[in-house]
C-alpha cells in the first residue's frame, strides 16, 4: 500500500529529474502525470499509484512547495471533474490510455454535449439521433449550452439509438471528435456580455463504435457517473476560508466602513456563516469520495452553491450602491474558462443567475435531493413506460 512518506518520496524524485525553474511546463506535466502523480487513486499507467484519493493533497503540498506548474484546472474542468472519472468508470483499456493523459495536462480540452434545446431539465427527452452504420454511428441534432465547445478537442455526447424504447433506455454515450466534419459550434451571448457557452449543431457526424462509452443503450447510466461527478465538482470545489463569492463582499465590508449600515451587517454576517458551513461541508464530501463514486449528495452542495452565489452577489451590489450598478466592460468575448467570481460586482451578479441553471435546475437537483436522499416518494411519471417516438413534444 502507497503511503505518504512513498508519495513524498517519489515527489522528491520527480522534482529532481524534472527541476521546475528549468524544465518546460508540459514536459513536466507529463513526467508527474507518467509517475502516477496526477490522480494518485488512480490505477497504475493511468496516472496514478492505486493510493488512497486522500494522499493527493500531499502530492499537491509538496509540488506546490517548490514551485511546479498545475494543469490549469479551470481551464480543462469538464474534462477533469467529468470526462475522465465516465472514462475510467467505463471506458476500455485503449480509451483509458488514449484519453486521460493529454486530458490531465491540458493538452486536449474536453466539453459536454448533454443538454439540448428541448431537452434540458428533462434531458432524458433528448432526440439527438445515432444511427449505425457499420462500425460507425451517423449522428445528428443539436446541442446547447456547451461551455468551452470552441477550444475543445473532444466532447462527451449522449444520443438517442433507439426511439422505441422508453426514454432512459434508448440512449447511448460517445465521445466526439469536435473537429470532426459537421460539428458546428456558435457562440451563445450571455447577459454578461461574453460568450462563455455555445450552441453545437452535429450533421451526419460519423463516430466510431470504437470511441462508445459503455453498453449500445446504457448511456443513461453512463451519464448519471458524469453528472453526479459534474455537481461535486461546481458545488464541491476546494476553497480557503473566504473562498468564492463570499471573498470579495467581505474585502469591500472591511475596506469600506462609509457603505455599512447595521442591515446589511447582519445579511453579511448570516451569509459568511452559511458560506463557511457549505465549504466545510463540501471538504466533508471530498472526503467521502475516497469510499467510492459521487453519489446523489452533490445534488446538495449544487443548490447549496448556486443560491449563496446568487443572495452574496446581490448583497454585494446593494453593499456598493451607485457603484454596484457600474459594468466595467459588455464586450463580446469568448473566454477559455468560467470564472464565477471574476471582474466586478455587476459581473458576479449578472454570472451568478446562471449557477442555478447550470449542472442541472434547481428544481430538479431538489427533486433528486428528496427522492435519492431523503427517500421521500417519487412524483408520478406518466412517460415512465410510453416508448420516446410516443411522447409528445
Amino acid at each position: 500500500m502507497t503511503d505518504a512518506a512513498d508519495l513524498r518520496r517519489r515527489t522528491a524524485e520527480l522534482l529532481a529529474a524534472y527541476p521546475p525553474a528549468t524544465t518546460d511546463r508540459l514536459d513536466f506535466l507529463r513526467a508527474r502525470f507518467d509517475a502516477g502523480l496526477a490522480w494518485v487513486h488512480y490505477p497504475e499507467g493511468l496516472g496514478g499509484l492505486g493510493a488512497p484519493r486522500s494522499l493527493q493533497a500531499v502530492v499537491d503540498a509538496d509540488l506546490e512547495a517548490e514551485g511546479a506548474p498545475d494543469n490549469d484546472p479551470r481551464r480543462i474542468g469538464i474534462g477533469l471533474g467529468m470526462a475522465a472519472p465516465t472514462i475510467l468508470a467505463y471506458g476500455t483499456e485503449e480509451q483509458k490510455r488514449q484519453y486521460l493523459r493529454p486530458l490531465w495536462t491540458g493538452e486536449e480540452v474536453w466539453c459536454q454535449l448533454f443538454s439540448e434545446p428541448g431537452a434540458g431539465s428533462d434531458l432524458a427527452a433528448l432526440g439527438t439521433r445515432a444511427v449505425r452504420e457499420g462500425d460507425a454511428w451517423v449522428v445528428n441534432g443539436q446541442k446547447v449550452w456547451t461551455s468551452s465547445a470552441h477550444v475543445a478537442r473532444w466532447a462527451i455526447l449522449i444520443a438517442r439509438t433507439d426511439p422505441d424504447v422508453p426514454k432512459h433506455r434508448g440512449i447511448t454515450y460517445f465521445i466526439c471528435d469536435m473537429t470532426d466534419p459537421g460539428v458546428d459550434v456558435r457562440p451563445l451571448r450571455q447577459v454578461t456580455g461574453e460568450a462563455e457557452f455555445n450552441e453545437v449543431f452535429i450533421t451526419d457526424v460519423r463516430i466510431p463504435d470504437a470511441r462508445r462509452l459503455g453498453e449500445v443503450g446504457d448511456g443513461w447510466k453512463v451519464a448519471q457517473t458524469t453528472l453526479n461527478n459534474e455537481r461535486v465538482a461546481i458545488g464541491g470545489m476546494r476553497l480557503p476560508r473566504e473562498g468564492g463569492m463570499i471573498g470579495p463582499v467581505s474585502k469591500t465590508w472591511r475596506e469600506r466602513p462609509e457603505l455599512r449600515t447595521h442591515d446589511l451587517h447582519q445579511r453579511l454576517l448570516k451569509l459568511w456563516v452559511e458560506a463557511e458551513a457549505a465549504r466545510l461541508t463540501a471538504e466533508r464530501l471530498r472526503q467521502q469520495l475516497v469510499a467510492g463514486q459521487p453519489g446523489p449528495e452533490g445534488a446538495g452542495m449544487k443548490l447549496a452553491f448556486a443560491r449563496l452565489n446568487q443572495e452574496i452577489s446581490g448583497l454585494e451590489v446593494e453593499l456598493r450602491g451607485e457603484e454596484g450598478l457600474l459594468y466595467d466592460d459588455w464586450t463580446m468575448r469568448r473566454p477559455e474558462l468560467v470564472d464565477f467570481v471574476g471582474r466586478d460586482a455587476g459581473y458576479r451578479y449578472l454570472r451568478s443567475k446562471g449557477n442555478s441553471i447550470e449542472g442541472g435546475t434547481t428544481e430538479v437537483l431538489l427533486n433528486i435531493v428528496a427522492e435519492r436522499v431523503l427517500g421521500l416518494p417519487s412524483e408520478p411519471r406518466t412517460d415512465k413506460d410510453v416508448a420516446w417516438k410516443d411522447l409528445a413534444r
